[in-house]
């Protein structure tokens, strides 16, 4: 019979203590995600943003009418933007006109224009793979070239490898470069829009030497790949998040009460938002999500199924330490406490 802890006996071990006390005091974060352009200077093979509706959305170019949303959202608890859309960086000036208002957010961007540094959020830097590959699949040649060279020295910038089934093994080159630059890189899995039926889906094969190739990566290149086994584990599963978890975000979350479901929005470039569609990455397929942007609200929120045992809960810590150094500018993460995690069951 397993052994029934006590959330005191759990942390009364000094490195979870240690750990849970970091973690928790970010816990005021409250996110809402912004459409900032439907413009992009380039067009990538299953680009979740121009499926479905939201690519048609009027923008709204007045920074004082950003400016009054923004103030309107901090009014009833958003404290952390996501600025997203098709690409951000094409429209600086509302960028800015977001970050002078709430001050902690991150920018989702390709990289190919720098964003300026007075805008101190984290900018987390798209990679599909080598140069080849992104020539390939994004139709823009020297990406990876042209991104170090915007963001070199930068500590807002964060790499964010999204593996798929034809750039795993590029991941070490890609990771290798970085390092010798001193920057930093965390991953994500291609998560399929709605419909897709290109050759970026992932497979059950896929999938597990994606998990491999992460691992190696992990234990290789500690100072720089952002990542733990946990994550590695809940984002290469042959199930989706939502069905591991069970989804937070209001569109898969008809629940108001508390958490995502009553504080997410998630507004398109007219500044309107639609509960029925609104998550972190809006027309992604649902069963095939592995996204590491909705990971970091999905898993997080599932802290007492994780509050079960030293190991487990060790396993939760190290996700949530990922999740804050990966989204939060300045906040570093630490070594991770759990090699070798289990998912819970959804009864626990």
């Amino acid at each position: 019979m397993a052994t029934e802890y006590k959330f005191s006996e759990i942390i009364a071990n000094p490195a979870i203590k240690e750990r849970w006390d970091k973690v928790r005091r970010y816990f005021f974060l409250r996110e809402s995600t912004y459409d900032m352009t439907n413009r992009c200077n380039i067009r990538c093979e299953g680009c979740y943003y121009f499926t479905g509706e939201k690519q048609g959305a009027a923008e709204t170019k007045s920074p004082e009418a950003w400016k009054r949303l923004l103030e309107e959202e901090k009014a009833r608890g958003i404290t952390f933007v996501v600025l997203a859309g098709a690409e951000p960086s094409l429209v600086p000036e509302l960028c800015a006109a977001c970050h002078e208002v709430i001050p902690l957010g991150a920018i989702a961007s390709n990289g190919l224009k720098p964003l300026p540094r007075e805008i101190e959020y984290r900018i987390h830097l798209s990679v599909w793979g080598n140069d080849r590959t992104s020539l390939a699949i994004r139709k823009a040649p020297d990406m990876l070239v042209r991104q170090v060279e915007n963001y070199q020295g930068d500590p807002r910038a964060i790499f964010v490898y999204t593996f798929t089934p034809v750039n795993i093994e590029e991941a070490r080159e890609v990771t290798e470069l970085l390092a010798r630059q001193g920057l930093q890189i965390t991953f994500n899995m291609f998560s399929a829009p709605v419909g897709y039926g290109g050759p970026l889906r992932h497979t059950a094969a896929t999938l597990a030497r994606t998990a491999q190739v992460m691992t190696e990566l992990l234990a290789e290149y500690p100072e720089t790949v952002v990542f733990s086994p946990y994550n590695i584990l809940a984002h290469t599963r042959p199930q989706g998040l939502h069905a591991l978890f069970s989804c937070s975000y209001p569109r898969m979350n008809q629940s108001t009460d508390i958490g995502l479901g009553r504080s997410f929005r998630q507004y398109r470039t007219d500044l309107r938002w639609d509960r029925d569609a609104a998550c972190c990455v809006p027309d992604t397929d649902c069963d095939d999500c592995r996204h590491y942007a909705a990971g970091s609200a999905v898993v997080t929120a599932r802290m007492y199924r994780h509050a079960t045992d030293p190991t487990t809960f060790s396993a939760w810590l190290d996700y949530v330490d990922t999740y804050l150094a990966v989204w939060v500018k300045g906040y570093k993460k630490g070594t991770n406490l759990c090699a070798t995690p289990v998912i819970p069951s959804s009864n626990q």
